[in-house]
């Protein structure tokens, strides 16, 4: 078992941040958060990415061991790209720039990126599928992976690159959650756009893990895909929370919904994944439908 670390999380009141904050805890961790809003936690430090002083203030305070990047815009329909930008790729640049200005450097760095950066490649991705992004969100976690390179050498940092995963809280902006909440309330009907896209689906739960571990045993300078290895339509979803919930609803197909640079399959290789993470088994879709349709 690991010793005890200091590890801040930024974005943790987030979606993926609540559940890593709750992993570590688990296992005896010191944990401290960052984020823009303010918060009663005497471990929480409000700070905007934005704001290199703030940033710097902080991390002088915390002195983590370890770090999890996880703020940062992730839905990809925001309507306003430019944040993307200024928050995905210089909030992150600014984040570096704090902690390699610090005299105590943090053991491990995990800079969460994203799998839309693989865009349409098709087929199982792997770690060296080549990135082709579809849309400004996309863009912006390239351009962070490239930008965090340059910091290769003063700090120890791992890249994530998280396929889609779904849980208990997460907000009803992202497809998953818009179907649970649809199946939960009875509604007569849902409003959907193209149901033959499919994702490689991980569990919020399993997610927050597989960060603990990696901070525990994977290199600097690894880029990691987290993904389960399987994908599921839109279609098996619908027909999945059917069967768990007992309920069947209208299925209204309405353009409005379908994006014009639409990621129609991705699914990644979790080789590298288990390699760091050894034995393993994350729940199936099935089982986190069942779950947030539970909760």
């Amino acid at each position: 078992m690991t010793d005890s670390k200091k590890v801040l999380i930024t974005g943790v009141h987030g979606f993926t941040g609540r559940y890593l904050l709750q992993e570590l805890k688990n296992s005896s961790h010191e944990t401290f958060g960052l984020g823009m809003h303010p918060h009663k936690d005497p471990n929480y430090f409000q700070a905007d990415l934005r704001n290199t002083s703030s940033i710097i203030n902080a991390i002088k305070k915390i002195r983590p061991q370890w770090v999890v990047h996880l703020a940062g815009i992730s839905f990809v329909g925001h309507n306003a790209p430019n944040d993307f930008y200024s928050i995905n790729l210089m909030g992150t640049r600014n984040l570096l720039t704090a902690l390699a200005e610090t005299d105590a450097a943090p053991e491990k760095i995990i800079l969460a990126g994203s799998a839309n950066i693989y865009g349409n490649a098709g087929g199982v991705i792997s770690e060296t599928t080549p990135p082709d992004p579809l849309n400004d969100y996309a863009v912006s976690k390239l351009a962070m992976e490239y930008m965090a390179r340059l910091w290769f050498d003063k700090l120890p940092i791992i890249i994530s690159r998280p396929f889609n995963y779904t849980g208990a809280g997460q907000s009803n902006d992202f497809v998953i959650p818009k179907i649970v909440e649809h199946f939960k309330r009875q509604e007569p009907a849902i409003e959907m756009g193209n149901l033959d896209i499919s994702r490689d689906f991980s569990d919020v739960r399993f997610v927050a893990k597989a960060y603990h571990r990696l901070l525990e045993n994977a290199p600097p300078g690894e880029i990691v895909n987290i993904c389960s290895g399987k994908a599921t339509s839109l279609r098996e979803i619908l027909d999945k929370a059917a069967n768990i919930s007992g309920y069947e609803l209208k299925i209204i197909i309405n353009p409005r919904y379908i994006r014009s640079h639409e990621v129609k399959t991705l699914c990644g290789a979790p080789d590298k994944l288990r390699s760091f993470l050894g034995e393993w088994d994350p729940p199936s879709i099935d089982e986190t439908l069942a779950w947030m349709i539970e909760e």
